[in-house]
């Protein structure tokens, strides 16, 4: 089993569209790149811990490549605002890729150049991964949730569909 650490905004609408990938057997939202020892959702949404809000992915690489699931989040976030996704503003929802090997600093790395290539600016940042803070329960696997909560109805299922379009070979089948 791999782990990835990503941040793209609210981790409630990434977390959601990570889950439906195959190979993907855990994810967990969460906080990490800040200052502040096991920080509380409170906290971070401050902007002053300076955390980002996160999902730790653990995937099956023989299912799913680290660089695939580069190429979902950059297609589910703008990767080209700084500390924006939509109407969250802060660095809480900075677009972040946190590596845990060369390998992924790599793969990170080229799928930014791809990107650039094609006159993007991205405002990615690709850092070492630090400490993962597991998120409190209630803000796991949030969307199935909590269905009907107005933000969520609003911010995720554009990017489910996108998903879908885009990456239907690599959605789970059950």
């Amino acid at each position: 089993m791999q782990q990835a650490l990503f941040g793209g905004g609210c981790f409630w609408c990434v977390e959601a569209v990570f889950r439906q990938l195959k190979g993907v057997e855990q994810v967990l939202s969460g906080y990490a790149g800040g200052t502040t020892v096991a920080p509380s959702y409170e906290a971070v949404c401050t902007g002053e811990t300076n955390h980002a809000e996160v999902i730790q992915i653990d995937f099956d690489e023989s299912q799913i490549t680290y660089k695939q699931l580069l190429e979902v989040l950059f297609a589910i976030h703008d990767p080209t605002t700084l500390n924006r996704q939509g109407n969250d503003i802060g660095t809480q929802y900075r677009s972040v890729i946190f590596y845990k090997d060369e390998a992924q600093l790599q793969d990170a790395n080229a799928v930014i150049e791809s990107l650039k290539a094609m006159d993007l600016d991205i405002v990615t940042e690709v850092s070492p991964a630090p400490t993962f803070y597991v998120a409190e329960e209630h803000h796991q696997n949030f969307f199935e949730k909590n269905p009907a909560q107005g933000y969520c109805n609003f911010s995720i299922p554009p990017k489910l569909l996108k998903l879908r379009s885009k990456f239907n070979d690599l959605m789970k089948t059950d």
